[in-house]
């Protein structure tokens, strides 16, 4: 007889599969790193959900490629930030929401978890919107009916029970490749001038409609980087644990960081293509603005093929797919790190997943199937509001001498991780201003 699991098993619980990938620090250079491979596209997938989409396609439809050096400085910022998480992590052998429970008092504690969970809930809610509207446009499913059926994405979960933590960084893996696929193809298609897109990525004016730049601008930087992900990534990379040197920490930090830098700039070509694509097929051919996913599925069937159409339904599908694994890992993490608190994953799943479908699914039937767009917008909005929570204690820990010894940042780095710190809040108070 089929049976639910009672406890919190691996491969989600993160104490279950803690030090369970072993790497031998005399293997080769590039064995160690393929081995230790994993946690950055873990943190990867998040960068790439449809929330970027919404923000990247009206950019590019909009204003070209004239955005593309916001994607790039977003992505950067992102693997600073990241860098800093998992450092944390390998170091101090706790992840930020233990970390945090340690430093802060009860109201503390509960503020930082409280916004956690809600930045978690604001990411289901865009891969909701996502993955219904990739129903839609693959199969025709009405979207209401499509957010119903993202529910059943927890047999996913449940059927990875017990399983190795290498399982779920393969899903992701075969995720990420259908996305970055996807739009090379589709990219292709449509032939972008290079050189123009070369000039993207230098900051430069966006020309007479300044205002509705600096809106997507922000929405960009929103969109890029995700608060939970840095709770995700301070625990899953330790997983990994190398052994036989003499300088195993050091060797492992040096692993992390090659992994956490080429994941993530993986995800910042992924998002600079969704942005390239919407520039060539929208802007340079003269379309209309378009503001939504839906409607530049519809739009880029008769400028590059019914084949383009459906790889960009394909890419939607996976992309909104993506949290069912990392977002339950996520979860675990958070509950576990401020509560002290496990349940089983499916659980967990089915509560992050439950608290999703409800706004997507009102928002869908109160303001209508071409609300989409909006609400996408929005679901980035809460996580670029919950992001200094989560940078605070991240930047005041990595600093410490007393938590992360002769690995505390250094002054330098420290000044760097501040001045981000009050970019995001100055981001942040500028696009509610905006919106």
């Amino acid at each position: 007889m089929f049976s639910l699991p009672r406890t919190a098993t691996a491969p989600f619980c993160p104490s279950e599969v803690q030090g369970s990938i072993r790497i031998d620090a005399h293997a080769a250079w590039w064995q160690r790193l393929r081995r230790f491979a994993g946690p950055g596209l873990l943190v990867a997938v998040g960068y790439m959900d449809p929330g970027n989409w919404a923000t990247d396609i009206e950019a590019g439809s909009r204003f070209g490629y004239g955005l593309l050096w916001v994607v790039a400085l977003s992505s950067v910022v992102a693997i600073v930030l990241q860098l800093m998480a998992a450092r944390l992590g390998l170091v101090t052998g706790m992840d930020l929401a233990q970390a945090s429970r340690e430093r802060y008092g009860p109201a503390g504690r509960l503020l930082q978890w409280l916004s956690a969970e809600l930045s978690i809930i604001a990411c289901d809610v865009a891969e909701v919107l996502g993955c219904a509207l990739a129903f839609k446009l693959l199969f025709g499913v009405p979207l209401a009916w499509g957010v119903g059926l993202t529910a059943f994405d927890t047999l996913i979960v449940l059927g990875m029970k017990g399983k190795g933590f290498r399982q779920i960084e393969a899903v992701v893996l075969g995720l990420i490749a259908t996305i970055a696929l996807c739009f090379a193809i589709q990219v292709f298609m449509v032939g972008p001038d290079w050189q123009a897109v070369a000039r993207g990525l230098l900051p430069s004016s966006p020309g007479a409609d300044l205002h509705q730049a600096v809106v997507l601008g922000l929405g960009i930087v929103g969109a890029t980087i995700m608060p939970h992900n840095l709770y995700l990534h301070s625990s899953i990379v330790q997983t990994r644990r190398v052994e036989g040197g003499q300088h195993g920490l050091r060797d492992t930090l040096a692993l992390c960081r090659v992994d956490t830098v080429l994941s993530l700039l993986l995800a910042m070509l992924v998002n600079g293509a969704i942005l390239v694509l919407a520039g060539s097929a929208f802007h340079v051919a003269g379309q209309p603005v378009v503001d939504d996913i839906e409607q530049a599925y519809r739009l880029i069937t008769p400028l590059a093929g019914g084949a383009a159409a459906l790889l960009f339904g394909l890419a939607l599908l996976a992309s909104g797919q993506s949290s069912t694994l990392t977002g339950t890992v996520a979860g675990q993490v958070i509950m576990d790190g401020f509560l002290q608190v496990k349940i089983p994953c499916y659980q967990r799943r089915l509560i992050t997943r439950g608290l999703a479908l409800l706004p997507a699914l009102l928002g869908v039937l109160l303001l209508g199937e071409g609300a989409v767009g909006r609400m996408l917008v929005w679901s980035q909005v809460v996580l670029s509001l919950q992001l200094p929570l989560a940078m605070w204690p991240l930047l005041r820990i990595t600093a410490s001498r007393q938590q992360m010894g002769e690995f505390a940042l250094s002054p330098a780095m420290q000044l760097l991780g501040w001045l981000m710190f009050l970019l995001i809040c100055g981001a942040n108070l500028l696009l509610l201003v905006a919106l």
